[in-house]
């Protein structure tokens, strides 16, 4: 039977109907949904079941991109319960095997349906055995996978001090923790079924830091030979470095190891430590900036030196030229990028450096890689039909939708760019970039950009009109942690003298940047 009453089911529709007739222009700043949007993705519903002999199920359906789900129970009953995204339902089941299918529906009504087994027996749970693993990717996680005979769902109590609340999963799948240290832990699993009766397992779990990284820094983007100059990077021609580690460095060990064929520099347990280039000093005077990838799991302020010699050599340092500049590694166990302006190294002239001297707060471990000087490249960046494509000139005339609202633009290293979190995944077009621009009706164009992320996720750029109908043309192109050139080509649908170009990213979770945006007709 299902235990749901009629009015919350006339009031969900309500509900849909009134968001789905509130979503006006001004709202979304344009409704290009009603071609880009997409199905809704990962269809699943937690199932729990109370322990009392009675067979209530709780159905918490969820998605990346639903707005409501149609659930079929699976079992005599034949018409399904509309739920919400966020809400449950409880029904009641006798003893059996049943499929439940769910239907989810976005806000366009594009549907996706996945079906899922669900056991409901009043047997204590049989033959539990739960896998417990060190996640490969992720420092100090850990994933738990259950399976059992008789059982619906399972609970994980990870055992850290200050968190009593277990993690739920179904059987068969997958129950995830991060602590905070790493350490031994007991970790007890609650296979519960139908019955009153649950069966538990624990086991003496030690939990791992991750301690080197495990995918290689980000690929620098290609420069031209006279715009850099290269201390340590598989990127660029490398400068002559006699040594990467003096005598007078407090370091435990200095080495070079290779991460994804691509070599890295490491210094463990470092306090500071010399890197010398006396040989064939560095004139880094023509360039503008310092660049370097850090990873590091226990240092929390590097610290970069430069020592410029002043043209007379070493004199035991009587008139060297020195500062000092620091940076806070804020992303424990992941790389990051800095550029530092070289004016922030006061009254060093960069003409003849001798000495750069890296050090750590606390005493750590780094793992450093891409060190190398950088000018701005003298060439204008040609965008084509775009306008301000390398966002150099800030975000106009790069719009949110097709409204006025300005998109967000950062500038690192000297160097400008459109920059989004999508914090939650939802609909491609709730998160969008576009620009006004000529669309000829059936030519084929050539969209060209730089493109990368916190994480893999897929973004949907295209090319088409900026009104109702909304005809547009697009690319599914998925981007990764690297900063890449991406080149599509697309054959107008359309055409208009204030069509647009667009890029939609509402649809994954996770950072987007993107620079040097250009659009040609293909030859």
């Amino acid at each position: 039977m299902i235990i749901m009453k009629t009015y919350k089911y006339i009031l969900s529709v309500v509900l849909f109907i009134t968001a789905v007739i509130s979503c006006t222009q001004d709202e979304f700043g344009s409704l290009d949904f009603v071609d880009t949007a997409v199905a809704p993705k990962n269809v699943t519903a937690l199932f729990s079941v109370t322990q009392d002999n009675t067979g209530t199920v709780t159905i918490a359906p969820n998605s990346e991109g639903a707005v409501s789900y149609d659930v079929y129970p699976g079992d005599a009953t034949t018409e399904f319960v509309k739920v919400a995204q966020g809400k449950s339902l409880k029904h009641v089941y006798a003893e059996g095997n049943y499929n439940v299918k769910i239907v989810a529906t976005g806000i366009t009504g594009l549907k996706t349906e996945s079906t899922l087994p669900l056991v409901v027996s009043f047997k204590a749970p049989e033959n539990l055995v739960a896998e417990i693993l060190n996640d490969p990717t992720v420092s100090k996680k850990v994933n738990v996978t259950v399976t059992a005979d008789y059982a619906t769902s399972f609970e994980v109590y990870f055992g850290e001090e200050g968190n009593d609340e277990p993690v739920p999963a179904n059987i068969g799948e997958t129950a995830s923790y991060v602590y905070q240290e790493a350490g031994t832990y007991s970790i007890r699993v609650v296979a519960k079924s139908a019955a009153i009766e649950t069966t538990e397992y624990t086991e003496e779990f030690e939990v791992t830091e991750i301690l080197q990284p495990l995918v290689k820094a980000p690929t620098p983007p290609a420069r031209n030979a006279a715009d850099v100059i290269s201390m340590f990077s598989d990127k660029y021609t490398q400068t002559t470095v006699d040594m990467f580690v003096t005598d007078w460095s407090v370091v435990a060990l200095q080495e070079e190891i290779t991460i994804q064929d691509n070599k890295t520099l490491v210094y463990r347990e470092l306090s500071y430590a010399g890197i010398i280039t006396e040989v064939e000093p560095m004139n880094a005077s023509g360039m503008e900036f310092f660049h370097f990838d850090v990873w590091s799991t226990n240092v929390e302020t590097f610290k970069v030196k430069f020592v410029d010699f002043n043209g007379t050599g070493w004199n035991n340092g009587s008139d060297n030229i020195e500062f000092e500049v620091e940076r806070a590694i804020t992303e424990e166990g992941k790389w990051m990028s800095f550029d530092i302006p070289l004016s922030d190294f006061e009254g060093v002239p960069f003409s003849d450096i001798n000495q750069m001297v890296i050090s750590a707060l606390p005493v750590g471990t780094v793992f450093l890689d891409n060190m190398y000087f950088y000018k701005m490249s003298d060439e204008q960046f040609d965008g084509g039909f775009v306008i301000n494509g390398d966002f150099e000139s800030g975000a106009e005339p790069w719009t949110i939708g097709v409204g006025t609202d300005p998109v967000p633009v950062v500038t690192t290293g000297g160097n400008t760019y459109y920059s989004v979190n999508v914090a939650n995944a939802g609909n491609p077009w709730e998160v969008n970039m576009s620009q006004k621009l000529e669309i000829i009706n059936g030519a084929t164009y050539t969209l060209s950009f730089d493109a990368w992320s916190d994480t893999d996720r897929p973004i949907l750029p295209g090319i088409g009109l900026s009104a109702d109908p909304w005809t547009n043309v697009t690319q599914e192109v998925s981007i990764t942690t690297t900063k890449q050139t991406y080149t599509i080509t697309l054959t107008a649908n359309a055409g208009a003298s204030d069509a647009r170009v667009f890029f939609d990213l509402g649809a994954a979770a996770g950072a987007v940047n993107i620079d040097n945006v250009s659009l040609f007709i293909k030859n």
